[in-house]
C-alpha cells in the first residue's frame, strides 16, 4: 500500500498577500516625504512593484496546488514544480537537522516553515508552509524515523531578561544605526524621493551647520549611540525572546528562540563537531561571552554561522556550563583533563602559549598600518596643505601608539592551543577572541602555512580541517620547531609517514 501524498495548508496563500505590505509602505512613505504630491517616478516605481506583487502571488497560489509531500518506509519526499513537476527525496536515515521558522505574518496565521536537511550541499527539503500543529508533528515523526530515542537529558540553558544587558556590549550599536540610515536612504532614492530635500531632514543639517560643533557633535554621537543601545536591546529581544536550549533525546540538540520571527534548529548529536566560546572585545570587558556549535549540516558558512549560535551573550561562567553541555563533558574521571564545567580548559594559564616572536610579529603590524600609515597620510597632507594637520599628526602618533601596542599585547595574550582529554582547543584574536574545542577524532586533515617573515622568525599557522562549522580551525603563528610534533600528539596518524620521512617534507 503505497503511502497517501499530503498537501501544505491553504493558508499559505495567504501569507504571499503579506508582500503588497511592500507597495502600501512604499506609497504612504512617498506621500509623507513629498507632502500628498508624489512624483512621476514615485508612481511609476509603485506600479512596477504592484506588478511584481501580482505576479509573485499568482505564482505563489500554482505553487501551493502543485506542491505535495509524503513520509514513506524509508525516505521524505517532496513533489513540486510551477511549469514543470519535480520530485525530491531523502533518506530518513540521513536526516541530520529538522527546523522550524515562521515570521510574524506566520505566527499570526497559526504556519511554519519545515526544513529537513542530511548535511550536504544540496540536501535539504523546505515545506513552507504547514500548520504549527502539523509542523511539529512532522518534525517528531521525521526525528524519530532517522533514529532517534527517547532518553531525556537536561534542559542546557533558557530565557534570561537579565542578559539584555549584554545586547549593547557590540560594535553595531553603530553600525546597526549606520546600516539601517544607509537602507532608508536607499529605498527613498528608489522611489524618487531625495531624503535631504525632505523638510525636516534639511532643517536639521541647517541647524547642525549654524551651531557649535564642540557641542552638537557630542550630542549627535550620544544620539546615535542611544539609538544604538535601543536597537540592539530591540534586536536581541527579537531574537532571543523564549529561549530555550535542551537535549530533546539521547542524539538532538535543540535551540528554540524568536519573538516575531520564531525559529527551532535541531542538530544531530552525531555531527557535533565541538564548540566555539566567542569574547568580542567590549563583550569580554564586560564578561560575557556567546556560544556557537561546531557541526555539519547546518548550511553553507554563512547559513551555518546564523543557525550554530546556541547561547547569545551571557555571562562567561554560564556560556562554559552551554559549551560542556552540548559537549557532553564534566571532567569527570572517564575523561581526564577534558573540557570541564569550570571551563579551566579555557583558562590563559591552561593553554601552551605562542613564542615571542609572535608578540613582536603583531606589535609591527599594529605600528606599521595603525599609527604610522595614518600618521604619515596626515603628514604629507599637513605638508601641501596646512601646519594644522602635522599638529594632528602628532596628536595622532602620542595617543594611537600607545593604544596600538596594548591591544598587540592582548592578542598576543589571545594566542593559545592545547590537548585536554579527547579534544583539542584552539584560541586566537583580540577584537573577536575565540575560542574553539573541538573533538580530536573530528579532525580530517592538516595544512601548514607560512610567510618568508614568518620562517625568518620561526613561526608557522597550523590549520585543522574540520567537516563542520568554519570547515577549517588555524592555530596561528606557533612554533615551527613544535609544530609537527604537537599536531602527532593532538591527532596521532595523520603526520606519521612525514615524521618519519623527513625528507618528504
Amino acid at each position: 500500500m503505497s503511502t497517501p501524498w499530503r498537501t501544505l495548508d491553504p493558508r499559505t496563500v495567504l501569507v504571499h498577500c503579506a508582500w503588497l505590505g511592500a507597495p502600501l509602505g512604499s506609497l504612504a512613505l512617498t506621500a509623507l516625504a513629498t507632502g500628498g504630491r508624489p512624483g512621476a517616478r514615485a508612481w511609476i516605481t509603485l506600479g512596477v512593484v504592484g506588478a511584481v506583487f501580482a505576479c509573485l502571488t499568482t505564482a505563489g497560489l500554482i505553487s501551493w496546488r502543485r506542491t505535495r509531500y509524503r513520509v514513506t518506509a524509508d525516505s521524505f519526499e517532496l513533489s513540486s514544480g510551477l511549469f514543470t513537476r519535480g520530485l525530491r527525496a531523502i533518506p530518513l536515515h540521513r536526516v541530520r537537522t529538522v527546523d522550524l521558522t515562521a515570521n510574524p505574518v506566520q505566527r499570526l496565521l497559526g504556519l511554519a516553515v519545515l526544513r529537513a536537511g542530511t548535511g550536504g550541499h544540496g540536501g535539504e527539503l523546505s515545506l513552507d508552509a504547514l500548520a504549527r500543529p502539523e509542523a511539529v508533528r512532522l518534525r517528531a515523526e521525521l526525528l524519530a524515523r532517522a533514529g532517534a530515542h527517547d532518553a531525556a537529558e537536561p534542559l542546557l540553558a533558557t530565557a534570561d531578561l537579565r542578559r539584555l544587558r549584554y545586547a549593547p556590549l557590540t560594535f553595531w550599536v553603530f553600525g546597526g544605526v549606520l546600516a539601517t540610515a544607509g537602507a532608508l536612504w536607499r529605498v527613498l532614492d528608489g522611489i524618487g524621493v531625495e531624503p535631504w530635500r525632505i523638510g525636516p531632514v534639511r532643517r536639521a543639517f541647517q541647524e547642525f551647520g549654524h551651531s557649535a560643533l564642540w557641542l552638537t557633535v557630542p550630542l549627535a554621537l550620544l544620539a546615535v549611540t542611544l539609538l544604538g543601545v535601543v536597537g540592539a536591546v530591540a534586536l536581541y529581544a527579537e531574537n532571543w525572546w523564549n529561549y530555550r536550549l535542551e537535549w530533546t533525546d539521547a542524539d538532538t540538540l535543540r535551540v528554540r528562540r524568536g519573538l516575531f520571527t520564531t525559529r527551532s534548529v535541531s542538530v544531530e548529536r552525531a555531527r557535533l563537531r565541538g564548540v566555539t566560546l566567542r569574547e568580542p572585545l567590549l563583550l569580554r570587558m564586560g564578561g560575557g561571552a556567546s556560544v556557537r556549535a561546531v557541526a555539519g549540516g547546518l548550511g553553507d558558512r554563512e547559513e551555518n554561522r546564523r543557525r550554530s549560535v546556541v547561547l547569545p551573550p551571557a555571562p562567561r561562567a554560564q556560556a562554559l556550563r552551554v559549551c560542556a553541555g552540548v559537549l557532553g563533558t564534566d571532567g569527570g574521571a572517564d575523561d581526564p583533563g577534558a573540557f570541564g564545567r569550570s571551563g579551566e580548559a579555557l583558562d590563559a594559564d591552561a593553554l601552551r602559549p605562542h613564542p615571542r616572536a609572535a608578540l613582536r610579529r603583531r606589535v609591527v603590524r599594529a605600528l606599521a598600518w595603525a599609527v604610522a600609515l595614518p600618521t604619515a597620510a596626515l603628514a604629507v597632507l599637513g605638508w601641501l596643505l596646512t601646519p594644522v594637520l602635522l599638529y594632528c599628526a602628532a596628536g595622532y602618533a602620542l595617543s594611537a601608539a600607545p593604544l596600538a601596542y596594548a591591544l598587540a599585547r592582548d592578542a598576543h595574550r589571545g594566542l593559545g592551543h592545547g590537548v585536554r582529554g579527547r579534544h583539542l582547543v584552539v584560541r586566537s584574536g583580540t577584537f573577536g577572541r575565540e575560542t574553539t574545542v573541538l573533538e580530536r577524532r573530528a579532525v580530517q586533515a592538516w595544512t601548514f602555512t607560512d610567510t618568508p617573515f614568518g620562517r625568518r622568525n620561526g613561526l608557522v599557522t597550523a590549520t585543522a580541517a574540520v567537516a563542520g562549522g568554519e570547515d577549517g580551525y588555524r592555530i596561528r603563528d606557533m612554533s615551527a620547531e613544535e609544530a609537527a610534533v604537537f599536531v602527532d600528539r593532538a591527532t596521532p596518524g595523520i603526520l606519521a609517514e612525514f615524521l618519519a620521512h623527513p625528507s618528504t617534507r
